[in-house]
């Protein structure tokens, strides 16, 4: 029987847009090309609010936007640093077949690959993960109170200091 793989979490709540956007700048910090980010959480969580700020942590160029319709948005560098892969995976229903034929782990060792409803799907591209979960109160659409779990799967994050995410 293997050990399990090694991991590390953060707890935060949020309770603005801003903060959400505030959050996704400061995780950029700890991203490097090769990391797999997956987004999970309800309709208006905040996951692309989050990856919104991951761009621009990340300095890529364009507007990030949900990629619902076209699945997958590339944001190339504007500084030195890896592109920003944004994929939406909600209307794919398949498992990682059908992610497939979004060249994910061709784009996966020189991008940040952020997937937003990848749970069950994209797992298998790395042992290496960062796994977001956001939570919203259920019922009242006006709290814009998130609690966030930030969980590093597997050896590179190891030991990581997801605890500064919350400073």
């Amino acid at each position: 029987m293997e050990a399990a793989a090694p991991h590390s979490t953060a707890e935060l709540t949020v309770t603005s847009p801003e903060q959400m956007r505030d959050l996704g700048r400061r995780l950029a910090k700890l991203l490097r090309a090769g990391d797999l980010v997956l987004l999970s959480g309800e309709l208006g969580a905040g996951k692309t609010t989050l990856t919104r700020g991951l761009g621009e942590g990340l300095g890529v160029r364009g507007a990030v936007t949900s990629p619902t319709f076209v699945i997958a948005r590339v944001h190339p560098p504007l500084v030195d640093g890896p592109p920003l892969v944004h994929v939406d995976a909600y209307r794919l229903s398949g498992g990682l077949d059908e992610m497939e034929d979004l060249d994910l782990d061709v784009s996966l060792p020189e991008s940040v690959v952020v997937v937003e409803w990848g749970e069950g799907k994209v797992e298998e591209l790395t042992e290496d993960r960062l796994h977001v979960v956001i939570h919203r109160a259920v019922g009242d659409t006006t709290d814009e109170v998130r609690h966030v779990t930030v969980r590093g799967m597997g050896a590179r994050w190891a030991g990581a200091a997801l605890g500064l995410l919350s400073a």
